[in-house]
């Protein structure tokens, strides 16, 4: 059986009409330290449960969500559309 992802804007789709594009970070503002934009750039967590990711939904509306999925056991918990949270990957 096919994983499904909640589009907003399509509905239930097969995770594989998605990309993944990675962690949904807040960014840093353009002229934070250094070791701000190191730290965004180049370090990342590794957690368990839980987790905000970039997905773009390539096959379908053409739109970036930020997908909650847990880590463990790779469910999707839910999904918004990345503009309405004020986000862009």
């Amino acid at each position: 059986m096919a994983s499904l992802v909640p589009c907003p804007h399509c509905g239930s789709r097969p995770k594989e009409e998605f990309t993944i594009k990675g962690a949904a970070l807040a960014r840093p503002a353009p002229d934070a330290e250094p070791d701000s934009w190191f730290h965004y750039v180049y370090l990342r967590e590794n957690p368990r449960g839980a987790y905000e990711e970039y997905w773009h939904h390539t096959a379908g509306c053409r739109r970036w969500l930020i997908v909650c999925r847990d880590t463990v056991t790779h469910q999707v918990n839910t999904s918004q559309d990345a503009a309405a949270k004020g986000q862009a990957a």
